[in-house]
C-alpha cells in the first residue's frame, strides 16, 4: 500500500494541513460552534454555511493556508509569488474573490492533470486547481471540515487533524498483539477517480442543506481537466469528470473521507462484520485493512458487496488478499511499514511482533541514493552534497522511525558511505586519501554526514 503524505512520501497535491491555533478568533469561535452543534445534534443538516466561506477572515485564512502549503501554480500559470509582490495586489486578488462569491458569480477554472510515478511502473493522476480555486476550497474546508470530523469514527485516521500514519500502525500493532491475525488487505482501483457524484453529494446533504455550498461543491466535482497531449507538442485534452474528486484538490480528501465514512459506519453496525467477525477496520483514506482472528468468505463477500454493489467502487482483485499473519513467510504492509511475527532475537521461545520499514520504501530509498550520488553529481561540491543527502535521509528517518528500524539504517548507512567513499574517489585523477587512523565511516561524519 502506499505511503501517506510526508516529506518522503507521495504527495496528494495541494492538501492542507488546519490547525486551529493558526486561525484569527472569530474563526475558531465559528468553527468550535460548528463542532459542538454537530456533535449535540447528529442529524442536524447546516443550513446557513456559505457566508461563513465568503467573510474575509475566512478567505484571508484561507489564502495563509495555501501559502504556507506552497503548492506550484494551476493552469493559468498564476503563482504564489505573483500574487504577494505587493501587499495591495493580494488585498486586491481577495477582494476580488471576496465580491465574486458574494454575488454568485464564481466559477472554478480549469484543473491541470499532472502525472506521477508510481512504484509498481504505473501513474497516478493527479488535478492541480489554480490558486484561486485552492483558496475557495480552503476557505470551504475551514468550514465544513468540523461538521464532518463530529461524525468520523476512531478508524479512519488518513488527513484528518491530530490523527495520521502513527495512530494507524500502531492501532494495526495492538490488533495483532490481541490475536487478530488473519488481516484483509484491501486494495481500491484508482479509489479518487471513481467516486460516484450522486452518491457523494448525498452523503454531504446528510450534513449540509445550503444550496449555494451544495453548488460549489459540485462545480468542483465536475471542472473541466485539461490533459496534457499525448505527443509532444500536440494539443491539450479538455474533459469534465464524471466521477471522482481530483487528488490535488483542497477539498478531495476530506470528501474522500466522507464517502467512506459510510463504509465505516456499516462496518461497524449490527450485520456487520465488527459484529458477526469481531473484526477490527483500520483505515487511512483509501487503504484499509480488516483485522479478525478469522477471516472467511463471508468477510469477503461482505466487502466486495458493500464497496461494489452499494458504494460503486471497484477491488483490484490482483492486490486484494487474506494474510494469515503468524506465517513465516508472510507480511502486513501498510503506509510504507512491515509487519512480522519473528522468532526470539536471543533464542528464546517466543515471537515478537516486528515493525519495519517495507521492502518496497527500502527500495525506493536506495533508488534515491544511487540516482543522487553517482557519477553525474561528481564535480557537485562536496559539502553541498553531503547537505542534500543529510536532509533527505532525516526526513526519511522522521517518517520510519516507529517500531524497531536498525537493521534497515544499517543496511542504509552502509550504502551512503559505500556510495559517498566512490564519489570521493571520482572527484579527482588523484586517489583521495582518508587521514590515518581513521575509518571512512568517520571521516565522512567529520565531513558533515549525518547517519541514520
Amino acid at each position: 500500500m502506499k505511503m501517506p503524505t510526508t516529506g518522503n512520501a507521495q504527495s496528494l497535491g495541494a492538501q492542507v494541513t488546519l490547525r486551529d491555533e493558526a486561525l484569527p478568533p472569530i474563526l475558531r469561535e465559528l468553527r468550535q460552534k460548528l463542532r459542538t452543534k454537530a456533535k449535540q445534534e447528529p442529524k442536524f443538516r447546516f443550513y446557513s454555511l456559505y457566508d461563513h466561506i465568503c467573510r474575509p477572515q475566512t478567505l484571508r485564512a484561507a489564502w495563509t493556508q495555501v501559502r504556507a502549503n506552497q503548492g506550484g501554480p494551476g493552469i493559468d500559470g498564476m503563482s504564489i509569488e505573483q500574487i504577494e509582490r505587493s501587499e495591495e495586489s493580494l488585498e486586491a486578488f481577495l477582494r476580488e474573490m471576496e465580491s465574486e462569491l458574494k454575488a454568485r458569480a464564481y466559477r472554478p477554472g480549469l484543473v491541470k492533470r499532472v502525472y506521477i510515478p508510481k512504484p509498481d511502473g504505473r501513474q497516478r493522476p493527479l488535478g492541480i486547481p489554480n490558486l484561486r480555486d485552492r483558496v475557495v476550497q480552503t476557505a470551504a474546508v475551514l468550514v465544513l471540515e468540523p461538521i464532518f470530523e463530529t461524525d468520523f469514527l476512531e478508524c479512519s485516521h488518513g488527513f484528518r487533524p491530530g490523527r495520521g500514519a502513527k495512530g494507524a500502525l500502531e492501532a494495526i500493532e495492538g490488533e495483532l498483539q490481541a490475536g487478530r491475525t488473519e488481516v484483509y488487505d484491501a486494495d481500491l482501483c484508482g479509489y479518487f477517480d471513481t467516486i460516484p457524484h450522486d452518491k457523494l453529494m448525498k452523503c454531504v446533504e446528510q450534513r449540509v442543506s445550503d444550496g449555494s455550498v451544495l453548488a460549489l461543491i459540485r462545480a468542483w466535482l465536475q471542472a473541466a481537466v485539461v490533459e496534457p497531449p499525448d505527443q509532444p507538442g500536440g494539443p491539450p485534452t479538455v474533459k469534465r469528470n464524471r466521477q471522482g474528486t481530483p487528488q490535488g484538490g483542497v477539498i478531495s480528501p476530506l470528501l474522500a473521507n466522507l464517502y467512506l465514512h459510510w463504509f465505516d459506519q456499516v462496518f461497524h453496525r449490527p450485520g456487520g462484520p465488527a459484529h458477526f467477525a469481531k473484526a477490527t477496520l483500520v483505515r487511512y483514506a483509501d487503504d484499509f485493512v480488516i483485522l479478525a482472528r478469522y477471516v472467511g468468505p463471508r468477510i469477503e463477500r461482505w466487502v466486495e458487496g458493500k464497496l461494489e454493489g452499494w458504494m460503486g467502487l471497484k477491488i483490484n482483485r490482483l492486490k486484494t488478499r487474506v494474510i494469515k499473519a503468524t506465517q513465516p513467510s508472510q507480511t502486513v504492509n501498510f503506509l510504507g511499514y512491515s509487519f512480522r511475527y519473528e522468532a526470539d532475537l536471543y533464542g528464546r521461545p517466543r515471537c515478537w511482533w516486528r515493525l519495519y520499514p517495507s521492502l518496497k520504501a527500502m527500495a525506493k530509498q536506495r533508488d534515491w541514493l544511487r540516482d543522487n550520488i553517482n557519477a553525474q553529481h561528481c564535480f557537485e561540491p562536496l559539502p553541498e552534497l553531503i547537505e542534500r543527502v543529510n536532509v533527505h535521509l532525516q526526513g526519511w528517518k522522521a517518517y520510519f522511525k516507529l517500531g524497531y528500524p536498525r537493521r534497515e539504517y544499517r543496511q542504509l548507512n552502509q550504502l551512503v558511505c559505500l556510495r559517498l567513499g566512490r564519489h570521493l574517489q571520482r572527484r579527482s585523477q588523484r586517489a583521495y586519501k582518508i587521514p590515518e587512523g581513521q575509518s571512512l565511516y568517520a571521516h565522512l561524519q567529520t565531513l558533515g554526514l549525518v547517519l541514520l
